[in-house]
C-alpha cells in the first residue's frame, strides 16, 4: 500500500488498528470525532456554564405594560418573568417618534446588540405594517429603534440606579436589571415573537 508504512499496513490489512503511538489515521480520526463531539457539547452551554436546550430557550416573549412584567415563556409555560420599567409615557400604543411610549401588538425579537449604550439590548421590530400606516395616516415619523436592554452604562452609581428599579425611565424601550438580560440575552433567540399589550 503506497505511502503507509509496512507495519501500519500489515495491521491494517489485518483488520486491527494502527499502534497508539503511530500516527495512523484510526487515531487522527478518533480525535477530530473526540473534538468535534467536545464542540456540540460545548455549543449548548451558556454563559454561566448552565446548559440552554431547545426546552428551556423561550419560544414566545409576552409584555403586560400594565402590571411592569415580561415573561419569557415556552409551549405555554413561563420559563423566567420580570419586573421592567417602560417610557415615561407608559400608557397606550407608541404612535409617533418621541413620544416616549412602548408599542402595543405583535413583533419579533430580531437582531441584538452587545455593545448598546445600555448594558446589551435586543431590537423589537416595531414600526410593523400596521404601524408604518397608521404614522402615515396621521402625518408623522412612527419612530423605531424599541429594544429590550438593561440599565444605561454611564451610570455607576447604586443610588442612582436603584431609582431607576422604582420607575419608568425609557424613551419607550423595555427596560430590565443587568443581571436579568444576561438571563434573556442567553434564553432568547434572534426571531423570537413579542407581543407587548396593555
Amino acid at each position: 500500500m503506497p505511502g503507509r508504512s509496512a507495519p501500519i499496513a500489515r495491521l491494517a490489512s489485518a483488520g486491527r488498528a494502527a499502534p497508539i503511538g503511530s500516527r495512523g489515521p484510526c487515531r487522527i480520526g478518533r480525535a477530530l470525532a473526540a473534538a468535534l463531539v467536545l464542540s456540540v457539547a460545548l455549543s449548548f452551554v451558556g454563559c454561566g456554564g448552565e446548559k440552554t436546550t431547545q426546552a428551556n430557550y423561550a419560544d414566545r416573549v409576552v409584555v403586560k405594560k400594565s402590571e411592569r412584567k415580561m415573561q419569557l415563556l415556552n409551549r405555554g409555560k413561563v420559563l423566567r418573568e420580570y419586573r421592567i420599567a417602560l417610557g415615561d409615557n407608559p400608557r397606550g400604543h407608541k404612535m409617533r417618534e418621541g413620544d416616549e411610549s412602548t408599542p402595543v401588538g405583535d413583533y419579533l425579537l430580531d437582531w441584538r446588540n452587545p455593545r448598546s449604550n445600555y448594558y446589551k439590548s435586543i431590537h423589537v421590530s416595531y414600526p410593523n405594517e400596521q404601524d408604518r400606516a397608521l404614522a402615515k395616516l396621521l402625518g408623522v415619523d412612527p419612530g423605531g429603534m424599541i429594544m429590550v436592554h438593561g440599565m444605561p452604562n454611564h451610570i455607576r452609581s447604586e443610588t442612582v440606579r436603584a431609582d431607576y428599579r422604582r420607575r419608568d425611565w425609557t424613551d419607550g424601550c423595555i427596560a430590565v436589571q443587568d443581571h436579568e438580560m444576561d438571563e434573556i440575552w442567553r434564553l432568547v433567540r434572534d426571531g423570537t415573537p413579542i407581543r407587548i399589550q396593555e
